[in-house]
């Protein structure tokens, strides 16, 4: 008996020690193991393909390869490609018994494929053991895995953890049910809007690969598009896979698709569904039982039979961007899939990324848009307040909101409700100086005063020490104004104003998913914004500048992006739907905005950064870490020929007890940031250079950390 089995009353534990020799020798000796054995010593190998060629569920870059392990016969039938399977992993060169390798822990894998013979030349380990044998790693998933580790520089493992979900043995012994037969094609509808739309459908019923960049009128029809999109692929025999920002979005299009197609034609896969559910549902899609998916980011590597079409709504939304190493985008790996499968490619928002702009540019995809008309039809009517309105405007000097703005929302509260879209949630105000706007600073650690809810002296947000005698070191004065207040400060202050109307809020804490149409005020921070029944009346963008002002490459993409998101819900111009923005009326998101234009912004912020040699254009890594370590990082990598190195630079450092973001620094370190850009073609080799350092690094037991990232969204 294996010491590893622990102690046991009686029987062989308290046999003396002959005993115990005999017992073992018996094992040793014994032809078919009478229990399942730990390393299958003795154990006959299976008679054809005894070899098992294993990916290891171990992230390390240096380790990420293939293992070739001994099949043994007992495990043959069930030990085929794709299945899981628990390995012992490493055991020394050493420890050989019987012309078996032993020892190790217990890992598990994915078994790749069955050989004839292995490459390596000395004695193999054992499998340890067939997990299930439900077969979920086929060859196009395991080339879609692979595909975005190279990209990213990741590993396979940490790759497939993302795209697999963790085993349910409960879901697993269940059978999904019997596949349907495919639905008829459905009419253009709401597509006849676009100039190409009626055409589109057409493509996609008829099985082919149309590749589009869609840039969705305002208005709720955008979930019935998608499931028409959809339910025309499917009627040309093929599956469909829909990724988007998160589960509210997802719970609108999952109501649109069984509008359409009704119950049991589609899977929705997100992050929020129980471990069981999920696993019953992704076992639905790769038996074959459904065609057609829905979900968030982790329905990105959804084995979809037959894939016909991919699509994503709104790529621009931080939540495509995967956090978990090795942080793919939900756009690039749909990008991978559509090149990988042939199939038809669907990228939609209300607003339009560089990214997707240069799809259109280049010609790998065709602008899917409605002509002016169309647009002016659904769009509401918007209106600007910038700082020359502010300085003439009385109301402004005492409060936050111009007179423009309060006009608007007392006249659309008389039709129904207001959105107010703050970008800060929470209470505290962060303050500036009131005559240059100068942002107000702790003298002891440089952090940002903001103002209490007690009405009390100004508190540091970073050390939290009070301040009470504060001045402006730019100007001397004296007076303070709001830099930026928060959701829950503008319902309070909104709710004085207007003290019959009721105001809710929605945020972090709680985000509403729709509201009635009677009068209300509903403040909400970006991306929180709750659809309001039959649109709301008015909308309210506050504090613009503070989201241009960002020091980030896509302030102003990102801006528009939000600003069109909360104008989409509002109700056209001709049912009387207005929307303020407090923003300067002559920079480009707002000229944009106001035009309701997010193709032409994107094509001018492409050009500007193909001048400049930025992404989309360029390809770019972010190596972040101690200065040590990045700069021994840097002089050991071999960059391609063409690579150009921009930095290292300090990163700002995480306060205590503040939320960390993905690739900042852990708080109170000091970290630097160094960016290497290389020109479109080789981004492969970049990929490559610097996967290949970081596993030499990890081989050699570093353990001081170096993060890096490709193509990071946030660059500065």
């Amino acid at each position: 008996m294996s010491s590893e089995n622990g102690p046991v009353q009686g029987g062989a534990q308290d046999a003396p020690p002959e005993q115990l020799a005999l017992i073992r020798e018996s094992v040793r000796k014994a032809k078919t193991p009478r229990a399942k054995p730990r390393t299958w010593r003795g154990a006959a190998l299976a008679k054809e393909l005894p070899v098992a060629r294993v990916l290891v569920d171990k992230g390390v870059l240096h380790l990420d390869r293939y293992f070739d392990y001994a099949v043994p016969e007992e495990l043959d039938a069930d030990a085929q490609p794709g299945v899981r399977v628990r390995v012992r992993f490493g055991a020394g060169r050493h420890r050989v018994r019987d012309g078996r390798r032993e020892g190790g822990g217990l890992i598990g894998g994915y078994l790749v494929e069955r050989l004839a013979e292995s490459d390596y030349a000395g004695p193999l380990a054992a499998l340890a053991q067939v997990v299930s044998p439900e077969r979920i790693l086929d060859e196009e998933l395991l080339g879609l895995v692979r595909a975005v580790a190279d990209r990213y520089a990741g590993s396979l493992a940490d790759v497939l953890q993302l795209a697999v979900p963790p085993r349910n043995a409960r879901a697993e012994k269940r059978d999904s049910p019997q596949p349907l037969p495919a639905p008829p094609a459905p009419e253009p509808g709401s597509w006849a809007r676009y100039e190409q739309g009626a055409a589109f459908v057409a493509a996609l019923a008829s099985g082919g690969a149309p590749r589009a960049v869609w840039n969705a009128l305002p208005g709720p029809q955008w979930t019935q598009e998608l499931a028409r999109a959809v339910a025309a692929t499917l009627a040309s025999g093929r599956g469909a896979l829909v990724v988007l920002p998160d589960g509210r979005a997802v719970a609108r299009a999952d109501a649109a698709l069984t509008a359409l197609l009704g119950e049991g034609r589609h899977a929705v896969l997100t992050a929020d569904a129980g471990p069981e559910k999920r696993y019953a549902q992704w076992l639905a899609v790769r038996r074959g039982a459904v065609r057609a998916v829905i979900g968030t980011r982790a329905a990105m590597f959804a084995p979809v039979r037959d894939l016909g079409l991919v699509a994503l709504w709104d790529d621009g939304d931080d939540s495509h961007s995967e956090p978990h190493a090795p942080q793919p985008h939900a756009r690039e790996v749909l990008l991978l899939r559509a090149a990988q499968d042939r199939c038809a490619f669907l990228l939609g928002g209300w607003s339009c990324t560089v990214e997707a702009a240069q799809l259109v540019e280049t010609g790998w995809a065709r602008p899917l848009v409605a002509g002016r008309e169309q647009v002016r039809a659904a769009a509401p009517l918007v209106r600007t307040v910038g700082d020359q309105d502010l300085a003439r405007d009385e109301a402004a000097r005492a409060a936050r909101l111009p007179t423009l703005a309060w006009q608007a929302v007392r006249d659309g509260l008389r039709h129904g409700p207001v959105l107010v879209q703050v970008p800060r949630r929470g209470y505290v105000p962060r303050m500036a100086c009131a005559a240059c706007r100068t942002p107000a600073r702790c003298r002891h650690c440089s952090g940002p005063l903001e103002g209490q809810e007690s009405g009390s002296a100004l508190r540091c947000g970073w050390c939290g020490r009070e301040e009470g005698a504060w001045h402006c070191p730019e100007c001397g004065a004296f007076r303070l104004r709001a830099q930026i207040v928060g959701a829950r400060r503008t319902a309070e202050e909104l709710g004085r104003a207007f003290p019959a109307v009721p105001v809710r809020t929605s945020g972090r804490e709680h985000v509403l998913d729709t509201v009635s149409d009677t009068p209300a005020l509903v403040v909400s921070t970006p991306g929180a914004e709750p659809v309001a029944e039959g649109g709301y009346a008015a909308a309210l963008l506050l504090d613009g500048w503070a989201m241009l002002g960002r020091p980030d490459l896509r302030a102003g993409e990102d801006a528009l992006r939000r600003w069109l998101a909360a104008a989409a819900l509002v109700r056209p111009q001709s049912a009387g739907g207005t929307v303020v923005a407090v923003a300067e009326p002559t920079l480009r998101p707002v000229q944009a905005l106001v035009r309701w234009d997010p193709a032409g912004h994107a094509l001018r912020e492409l050009a500007e950064r193909a001048e400049l040699g930025f992404p989309p254009v360029s390809r770019m890594a972010a190596v972040a870490g101690p200065p040590e370590a990045v700069t021994g990082f840097l002089d050991t990598v071999e960059l391609p020929r063409e690579a150009e190195v921009l930095g290292p630079v300090p990163l700002p450092v995480t306060a205590p007890g503040r939320p960390r973001r993905v690739g900042a620094p852990p708080p109170g370190e000091h970290w630097e940031r160094a960016l290497v850009r290389v020109p479109p073609g080789r981004g492969a080799a970049l990929a490559g250079a610097l996967k290949a350092a970081q596993a030499a690094r990890t081989a050699r037991g570093s353990d001081t950390a170096v993060w890096v990232r490709i193509d990071p969204p946030d660059i500065g």
